[in-house]
């Protein structure tokens, strides 16, 4: 499996208050460790259509509400998570620029994987609000494209330690987007429970796996093993995208998990699989959370490391 990275230096422009964990120096992180171990890596993203395409996931009223908000200067956009400055709606647009380049990337040949490290993240980031440091949902752009490409079925595979309701709400009653999360539960933001299945025309393309506090290498391989990558095989997406938080990680300042590198490289086997057996190996990562800023770059080149050599969890 080819390989390869793509971030952008407008995602530095975010900036963070003093103590808030969202902060441009996870993105330095993960640039220095990739660069050490030589993985593929693309600084300079731009990528025409951004807006179009964000405006096909979320609320034109919302964009508008985010661009003043960002234009008053700094403040607060729909929660204390949220938390605005100069350099807001460059990053914000920027990460969904990376997703969809990235995506570009992926689309153009088999048996390649695309890592997009962005910030702000974007999988609690709902049609018409803000939430948990998300502005724009990346990952539900991205899939939103695929589909508007003309794929007919598209999984994501969200396993941020916190449940990605953003991405869940907006696709839970369509069957042309799988939504699955392996996540702690009962944690922020409250939703992910097994009961979550989808609605209508989406009922059965939501599968929740609630995990409790603790959870480490084992608990996560049981998931995939039993629930997650049957799953996936039976539905057969045409591609895979991933929604990779890395704060289940052991010592996330905003996990209670207790994963470590070994655990990120077997989830990129084990996804990278399933890429290969169900969609000629196309695979996208888009960065969420992951709060350690002394592991989280090891633990993004770890994943991708186990990307790059797909296994199956049978």
């Amino acid at each position: 499996m080819e390989v390869r990275i793509f971030s952008d230096r407008r995602c530095l422009t975010h900036a963070a208050p003093p103590g808030y964990p969202e902060q441009p120096a996870r993105l330095g992180a993960i640039i220095a460790a990739a660069s050490e171990s030589g993985l593929p890596l693309e600084r300079e993203v731009h990528r025409d259509g951004a807006r179009e395409a964000v405006l096909a996931v979320h609320s034109t009223s919302y964009v508008e509400r985010f661009e003043r908000a960002v234009g008053r200067g700094d403040g607060l956009l729909d929660s204390a998570d949220n938390p605005l400055s100069p350099g807001t709606a460059d990053a914000a647009w920027a990460a969904v620029e990376v997703a969809l380049g990235a995506l570009d990337w992926m689309g153009a040949s088999p048996s390649r994987a695309a890592f997009a490290a962005v910030r702000p993240p974007g999988h609690h980031a709902e049609r018409s609000s803000a939430m948990g440091f998300c502005f724009f949902n990346n990952v539900a752009v991205a899939a939103q494209a695929l589909i508007a490409a003309g794929r007919r079925r598209v999984a994501i595979v969200d396993f941020d330690v916190h449940h990605g309701n953003g991405t869940q709400h907006l696709f839970e009653g369509r069957a042309d987007v799988f939504y699955s999360s392996l996540h702690l539960y009962p944690y922020y933001p409250g939703t992910g429970s097994r009961s979550e299945v989808g609605t209508g025309e989406g009922e059965g393309t939501t599968l929740n796996v609630p995990l409790p506090a603790g959870s480490g290498n084992r608990e996560y391989e049981r998931a995939f093993r039993q629930e997650l990558v049957p799953a996936l095989v039976r539905y057969a997406p045409e591609a895979l995208l991933v929604s990779a938080g890395f704060d289940a990680s052991v010592g996330d300042p905003l996990g209670a998990m207790t994963v470590d590198e070994d655990g990120f490289v077997s989830w990129g086997r084990w996804l990278s699989w399933v890429a290969q057996e169900c969609c000629d190996g196309r695979l996208l990562a888009v960065l969420e959370g992951g709060y350690d800023l002394q592991r989280l770059g090891r633990l993004v080149v770890a994943f991708l490391r186990g990307v790059a050599e797909p296994e199956s969890v049978a």
